[in-house]
């Protein structure tokens, strides 16, 4: 069967007026198709909504909790997309997140996708219907709710696409497709007509907030084709897909940028083997992810170590980090939140000389600071003043001339 998986994203759904415009955009596709899946995400601004009023009762919310609570903001955007598209003539029938079948872990917050059963999918589909999934969450085991994360639906949404095995999938959000930076800081960005995977995952995990890198990673493993468009107009956006166009390109694709960060220094930490195991196995049990991390040259048998992680996470991070440093026997640490994340990306980056010559070059012309550097085959990211981080892009954006494209 030719099915379609599209997803649309908090601002495509914010308004009544908004979600009428999303079912018509979906009655025409379903004219065009054997089946339509549609994942939607809560209306707006309603999960931040939820996370403070959450944060008004307790400082410190129950993980299990939340997501019963947040898991409901897409809960109520399904059936009104359903009603609005059987309103345009076209039936619909709306589903949460356990009644499609998706299957998650228990790691509340931030659970991934385990399996998905899709013969309540299916069902609906074969008896005409377009199914409008809950997006962001799960059924764990327990029959608990479980949340994705942030950008958990564009997850949903290509996994659903790999398990119905549809044509392609396609995010919609109040953006063009994948823009070379960000356009609010740059006016002259402009959108990517096509991208890899790698390069994609590589914006995703550095900043880009259009897709999630959990979903990029699920349709290249699977070799699903995702549409990245703007669901306020008729643009015709960006493909990720595994084989671009062959064209000479620019060699760097895009200049992406992260102010969720937070860095994290143990300082003095004895200098002898298993001491990095000891300090980051904790951190991964608990579910907490580490980026960028620098450990200094020893001087009398110590070291000091950085590392960062998503600001959003020091809340939970901090006690582990302190009785971290007590464990191995670190003269304490430091923390601090003040920083961001710059990056340049594109494959053409490899074995092309000059690349990180000019990103360093134009930041110290900017008279910006480089605490920290990370560096993968297609991506160069430097850990700089939270401060600094529009001038950043704009100089970077300027000196590898991507305005010009």
């Amino acid at each position: 069967m030719d099915y379609v998986v599209q997803k649309y994203g908090g601002s495509s759904v914010a308004t009544p007026a908004k979600i009428r415009g999303v079912a018509e955009r979906v009655r025409r596709t379903r004219s065009l198709c054997d089946g339509v899946v549609v994942v939607v995400s809560a209306m707006g601004d309603t999960t931040d909504e939820l996370i403070d009023l959450a944060h008004q009762l307790t400082q410190d919310p129950p993980a299990r909790e939340m997501d019963q609570l947040l898991s409901t903001g897409e809960v109520i955007t399904a059936p009104l997309l359903a009603m609005a598209l059987c309103a345009a003539g076209c039936e619909a029938v709306s589903l949460t997140g356990p009644q499609a079948g998706v299957r998650a872990s228990s790691a509340h917050r931030r659970a991934r996708i385990l399996n998905i059963v899709p013969e309540r999918i299916v069902a609906e589909l074969e008896r005409g219907r377009v199914v409008v999934v809950a997006g962001f969450q799960g059924q764990t085991e327990e029959f608990d709710i479980a949340t994705l994360g942030r950008g958990g639906s564009d997850t949903t949404a290509v996994a659903l696409a790999v398990t119905l095995q549809a044509d392609h999938c396609e995010i919609y959000t109040d953006v063009r497709g994948v823009f070379s930076c960000d356009p609010r800081l740059v006016p002259e960005a402009h959108p990517i007509a096509e991208i890899s995977y790698e390069e994609m995952l590589e914006f995703a995990a550095v900043g880009a907030k259009v897709m999630h890198p959990r979903a990029v990673e699920i349709g290249e493993a699977y070799d699903m084709p995702i549409w990245v468009r703007s669901s306020f107009d008729e643009a015709p956006g960006t493909i990720i897909t595994r084989h671009p166009r062959l064209e000479d390109r620019q060699k760097v694709r895009g200049i992406a940028h992260e102010t969720d960060v937070a860095k994290v220094t143990l300082l003095r930490v004895p200098d002898r083997p298993g001491i990095a195991a000891g300090i980051f196995g904790p951190l991964a049990d608990n579910h907490i992810n580490v980026d960028v991390i620098l450990q200094n040259v020893g001087h009398d048998g110590t070291t000091d170590l950085s590392f960062t992680l998503a600001e959003t996470d020091m809340r939970q991070a901090e006690p582990l980090v302190k009785a971290i440093a007590t464990a191995v026997g670190a003269g304490g640490y430091e923390a601090t939140a003040d920083i961001a994340k710059v990056s340049v990306v594109g494959t053409g980056m490899l074995n092309t000389p000059g690349i990180a010559a000019t990103m360093f070059r134009t930041l110290a012309d900017a008279g910006i600071n480089i605490e920290l550097i990370s560096t993968s085959e297609i991506r160069i990211t430097c850990i700089i003043r939270r401060a600094d981080v529009i001038a950043a892009v704009q100089a970077l954006h300027r000196a590898y001339q991507l305005d010009e494209l």
